[in-house]
């Protein structure tokens, strides 16, 4: 079980993980404003990471979280950037303490620490979340992707979704999002990890349009239809 670190004396906490259990949303405006300028200058300073030239926006959050619910389980979202994902995914009634956030960005990380204290972020890259169990012996049931893929060596796209089916219960679902015309994940990658790619949909109102694609277990889809032939049919 991943336990935060003990805080300096005189009561301060440490960054690693925040103990504050309100939430203090700025107003939409307001928020929207700080995201955007915060992103542009992340951007200028790194823009391989960042690998986009705006925040995603509210129709492809709504579009990448729409198989997810409370009733889904402890959910991590990967580069979650400037929150937007997130909030969709507390709209959609995952609960606070069902969500961990990993962005590498320190200063994305303090920024989601600031508006959404609640709720646990880790600041470290995504390649090494095989290295961490943040929910314990639980298993994830999904997991959403913000990440760069397509800007990602091969490897290192292996070592993330690796560790993220590591994590997660044998039916979990990965989300990721794309502004390519096909998967970002490699054929071969998907092939020796003996996972499937399917499209979800396409944000068209996104800026640029961005496509939702589902990975998952192949024979996580192979059991759930043996389990379908196994059931008997009420007849009417």
């Amino acid at each position: 079980m991943l336990k935060p670190a003990m805080g300096p004396p005189g009561g301060r906490q440490t960054p690693l993980c925040r103990r504050d259990r309100s939430l203090r949303p700025l107003s939409a405006e307001h928020s929207s404003l700080k995201e955007t300028i915060g992103f542009l200058r992340a951007w200028l300073r790194d823009p391989l990471r960042v690998a986009a030239i705006a925040p995603s926006g509210q129709a492809l959050a709504r579009l990448i979280t729409s198989e997810i619910s409370g009733g889904t389980g402890p959910v991590i979202e990967l580069g979650p950037g400037t929150g937007v994902f997130t909030r969709a995914l507390l709209a959609r009634g995952v609960k606070t303490e069902d969500l961990v956030l990993v962005e590498a960005g320190a200063d994305f990380a303090e920024a989601l620490r600031l508006r959404l204290p609640a709720i646990r972020t880790l600041c470290m890259d995504a390649e090494r979340l095989r290295t961490v169990t943040p929910f314990g012996e639980r298993p994830v049931g999904a997991v959403v992707s913000g990440l760069p893929l397509l800007s990602m060596a091969p490897r290192q796209v292996l070592s993330i979704l690796k560790g993220s089916f590591r994590q997660m219960a044998p039916e979990g679902m990965f989300y990721q999002f794309t502004y390519g015309p096909r998967c970002p994940v490699p054929p071969e990658v998907l092939r020796r990890l003996g996972l499937e790619a399917q499209r979800v949909g396409r944000a068209r109102a996104n800026l640029p349009p961005a496509s939702v694609y589902r990975i998952h277990r192949t024979d996580a889809v192979e059991q759930a239809a043996a389990d379908d032939a196994a059931c008997p049919r009420r007849r009417a």
